[in-house]
């Protein structure tokens, strides 16, 4: 046994079988126990030690195991595991000597691990122990990865790539691990890895030729195929599954026995998922096997979707429909009514063209549900509504005065005091210790709580802490320096503390850690942490003396913010105990002392007679902010002369606030505050956060500061906007809360987080826009021109930024998104070629403008000559809305008349649009059709034409 143990502390993982094959049972057993101390001695070891071992400990364990599933747990631990690969072959020697029941049962606890998925050589050790135990082969999740991933190391030999077919074709378990392909939460990941899709030498086009041999059952794919569709899931999942159905190539009649799965894809599928399903039903109603319900169920969900393309494609299916039978129309044409409330203006036309077509088979009682349907249409088709229906029923009554709906104003949440009790405490710090949580308000109550009863019950709360806290490895280390250099380079949260109330740290380390967090880095993110660490640093020197009372810097809510009248109160019961604040602690509650109408506040803390209280009290009286910002000089509303690459090369791309300094703070302040008070240029203060780093502590750090902090994280949020990760954008639902004006940096920072990459970066965005703007700090102008200067410095893109305010104005706020826009749009409609995406700026500008009426006063400058030119465009229609939603006088100069698209004023169509893929080989007359009448073609609306009627493009 000694030998072996030997063996194992040397890494002589080879020699292991050998030693194993020589002890009997018992001397096995005892060797298994001083193997489990190794293991655990080995995790406080180095990474080099341990990977000398952790293989070797491996073979050695999996040899002295008796129990299949003590060994499989054993095999299969994630700690001894290397990166290098588990030397399986060794395993295999030393459990040669084993029952084949035994090997059977330790493969099929193996395949139930999630850790046995992550190499080929997993499978390839499972796949001997069946054989060798002659059982079936446990077909698990994690197994199905496996066998993938060691199919696909099986192509690869040298140099020579091994044909997928000729791969599967020699697979023992082909039939057993195929059907288990659709079945698992996703696809395994090397599925869908290929080059060329038209080479035939992947997966889904293997799998097909292996149906069509014999080699698989066909309907086994199909069923497992379309039923993954239909449960939905991540795009890049389902477009293995996809790319199977297509290249099985279903036949008509495995097409028609599933019309529910295509239903159910088409309604709530994803778009390419529901594109394909749309297709299949398309053909199904084109061959008579498609039922007029359940056309129309279909359809009723497919046209509530937001993809045009889709919508478009289905609207054609029913004209369709309509064509080979007309008595169809009651059934279908209240379908095609739900079209009319659509968001885009061309799919409204396409779906009122297509109702005036068929309307005369239509029933009475059918043609005034359709009436009043198209009440939902935009005023730009009102008048060819008028002309297929008459008047309008809902068009009588008198329309109620419009109300913005903006959220209500978050009210600030009382923090709470610090728990009462000890028990109270020592869950609170345990829970978070063990989440690594820093939530403010649990995290300040928590801090404060271990200060105060630090000193007025510390024997009690060092019992609980020490109870609670069992297991954390600092406090079963016995390496004093091991602990205090980890909590040098780590300080954690409240760990530290509680650490330090339990004698862990050292008296030297908690004394030098309230001035080693002085040099804070050269970015916002250490800066802010920085201030973080000084505090719990302090906090860990001082709860091991018991001589502060409670912590200053303890907010009153949940912003962070702390009330002057209870901070001054804090301070006179100081001075009664003759207690002397921390620096860091009074530094801090400085910074979150709420400023505003706090001139009784600052007299009090005058009357005080001590250091801090004159301190505080001119804090007060100066309001000054941390961090004065300084505008940037990207200024005009026109747009810059040259491309984006052009004014890159001169340093002018960049859109970025710099902020001057504050002397009282470097000279008043701990160093660990002194970056917050010196002069910042983002030129010149590198980051190196990659990451969207977070921190909740950020804001509860300067919570009557939300314009430093805003300037001091633009660059993160510009980086959000271009190709950083996503997450950057969560501070700004935090800045909109907090209190001090809300100027240039705000309104910069929420133009990036408009314009962000990511979606969810663009939700935070909104939701802080919807609560500056409840609060009334909103400045819409600033905001429009400051969005004008990104999208001319190319830093946002304004498909990203509509898709901001379209889902802003979904909420209600439509007055507020139309200011925002109305004040954007003169520089974005200046450009000698629009950019691309306006057309999407204005149709939500338009719908805006429909619901809530104009918001300028003014011509919006550009808009009527953008109306006024040739073609029918979504940048051209979208202004002709915009401008007749305005109202008169509201478009700016205008070149006057003209056609659009060669279509004259009397409505005469003289060119068609191509159509898309889905009227391709004949076109479609009832989608052509425009709806005749005098007021069919153009429309004047004072003196500025508006296009109505014009023909359907895809």
């Amino acid at each position: 046994m000694k030998e072996l143990l030997a063996a194992v502390r040397d890494g002589r993982k080879q020699a292991v079988p050998a030693l194993v094959a020589g002890l009997d049972r018992a001397e096995r057993k005892a060797a298994l126990a001083e193997l489990k101390s190794l293991r655990k001695e080995a995790r406080g070891w180095d990474w080099q030690r341990q990977a000398a071992v952790r293989t070797t400990l491996l073979v050695a364990g999996a040899g002295c195991h008796t129990g299949a599933a003590a060994c499989a747990a054993w095999i299969g631990s994630r700690d001894l595991r290397d990166w290098s690969g588990t030397p399986y072959h060794l395993v295999l020697k030393v459990l040669a000597d084993r029952d084949p029941a035994w090997l059977a049962d330790v493969a099929h606890r193996l395949a139930a691990r999630p850790s046995m998925a992550s190499a080929e050589a997993d499978y390839w050790f499972v796949a001997e122990l069946v054989r060798i135990a002659q059982c079936p082969m446990p077909v698990t999740d994690t197994m199905v990865e496996a066998w993938v991933s060691y199919v696909a190391s099986r192509r690869y030999h040298g140099n020579r790539r091994n044909p997928l077919i000729e791969v599967l074709r020699t697979e023992p378990h082909l039939t057993a691990f195929v059907p288990r392909l659709f079945e698992g939460p996703e696809p395994p990941s090397s599925l869908s890895w290929y080059d060329d899709p038209d080479s035939g030498d992947h997966w889904p086009a293997v799998l097909a030729t292996l149906a069509a041999e014999g080699v698989l059952d066909r309907a086994v794919l199909v069923d497992g195929a379309v039923k993954r569709l239909l449960r939905g899931g991540k795009p890049g999942s389902l477009r293995f599954y996809l790319a199977v159905v297509r290249a099985l190539g279903l036949t008509e009649e495995e097409e028609a026995a599933r019309v529910p799965d295509w239903s159910g894809m088409a309604g709530d599928g994803i778009p390419v998922v529901a594109g394909h399903a749309q297709e299949v039903l398309s053909r199904l109603d084109a061959r008579g096997e498609l039922t007029t319900r359940v056309l129309a169920e279909v359809s009723g969900s497919v046209l509530f979707r937001t993809e045009k393309k889709l919508v478009r494609a289905q609207l054609v299916t029913i004209g369709k429909a309509l064509r080979r039978d007309a008595s169809t129309a009651d059934e279908l044409l209240p379908v095609v009514a739900e079209a009319f409330g659509h968001e885009d203006i061309d799919i409204q036309e396409r779906a009122l063209k297509l109702t005036a077509r068929h309307l005369r088979a239509a029933g009475d009682a059918v043609r005034i549900d359709l009436a009043m349907a198209a009440a939902q249409l935009g005023p730009m088709h009102r008048a060819a509504a008028h002309e297929v229906f008459g008047d309008l029923p809902a068009e009588g009554a008198a329309e109620e005065p419009y109300e913005e709906a903006l959220p209500p104003v978050p009210a600030a949440r009382l923090l709470g005091p610090a728990p009462g009790t000890v028990a109270e405490l020592v869950e609170e710090v345990a829970a978070l210790v063990n989440s690594g949580s820093r939530e403010v308000g649990s995290f300040e109550r928590a801090l404060d709580g271990l200060i105060r009863h630090a000193r007025t019950d510390r024997t009690a709360l060092t019992e609980a802490l020490r109870e609670a806290m069992a297991g954390q490895w600092w406090l079963d280390d016995p390496r004093q320096e091991q602990v205090d250099r980890w909590f040098t380079r780590n300080p954690g949260g409240l760990d530290l503390v509680a650490a330090s109330l339990l004698g862990r740290i050292s008296f030297r380390s908690a004394r030098d850690g309230r001035h080693r967090w002085t040099a804070t880095g050269t970015c916002p993110h250490a800066a802010l942490d920085g201030v973080m660490y000084a505090r719990l640093w302090e906090a860990a020197a001082v709860a091991t003396t018991g001589q502060v009372p409670f912590l200053l810097a303890t907010p009153t809510w949940h912003t962070g913010s702390l009330d002057a009248g209870e901070l001054v109160e804090r301070l006179g019961a100081y001075r009664r105990l003759g207690v002397h604040p921390g620096p860091v602690d009074f530094a801090q509650a400085l910074l979150r002392v709420r400023r505003t109408d706090s001139l009784r506040a600052a007299a009090g803390a005058a009357l005080l007679g001590t250091a801090e209280g004159d301190r505080l009290a001119s804090w007060l009286r100066a309001d000054t902010p941390v961090a004065p910002v300084l505008r940037h000089g990207s200024d005009s509303d026109r747009p810059t002369s040259g491309t984006w690459w052009q004014r890159s090369a001169t340093g002018t791309r960049r859109v970025l606030l710099a902020t001057k300094e504050r002397l009282d703070i470097q000279q008043e302040f701990p160093r660990a505050f002194h970056w917050l008070g010196r002069p910042h240029y983002p030129d010149q203060s590198p980051c190196y956060h990659w990451a969207a780093a977070r921190s909740e502590h950020w804001l509860a750090a300067l919570p009557e500061d939300g314009e430093a902090l805003a300037a001091w994280l633009i660059p993160t949020l510009m980086n959000g906007a271009a190709d950083g990760p996503d997450g950057g954008a969560w501070v700004l639902p935090g800045i909109a809360e907090a209190g001090g004006p809300a100027a240039d940096a705000i309104h910069l920072a929420l133009a990036y987080g408009l314009g962000a990459r990511h979606a969810e970066d663009r939700l935070s965005a909104v939701d802080a826009l919807l609560v500056i703007a409840a609060r009334g700090r909103l400045d819409a102008r600033l905001l429009g021109r400051e969005l004008a200067v990104l999208v001319d410095h190319d830093l946002v893109k304004l498909n990203r930024l509509a898709d901001s305010v379209r889902t802003a104005a979904a909420t209600g706020a439509y007055r507020t998104v139309l200011s925002v826009l109305t004040a954007a749009l003169p520089s974005l409609l200046a450009y000698d070629k629009a950019p691309h995406g306006l057309g999407e700026i204005l149709a939500v500008a338009a719908a805006c403008a429909e619901r809530c009426g104009p918001v300028a006063t003014e011509p919006v400058a550009g808009l009527a000559a953008t109306a006024g030119r040739r073609g029918s465009s979504q940048l051209v229609r979208q202004a002709a809305r915009l401008l007749a939603a305005s109202g008169p006088g509201c478009g700016g100069e205008t070149d006057g008349g003209g056609t659009e698209n060669g279509e004259t004023i009397d409505g005469e169509t003289a060119a068609e649009e191509t159509r898309g893929r889905e009227t391709r080989g004949s076109r479609e007359t009832a989608d052509r059709e425009t709806v005749r009448g005098p007021q069919a073609g153009n429309h004047r609306r004072d003196g500025q034409k508006v296009l109505i009627g014009d023909q359907i493009h895809t």
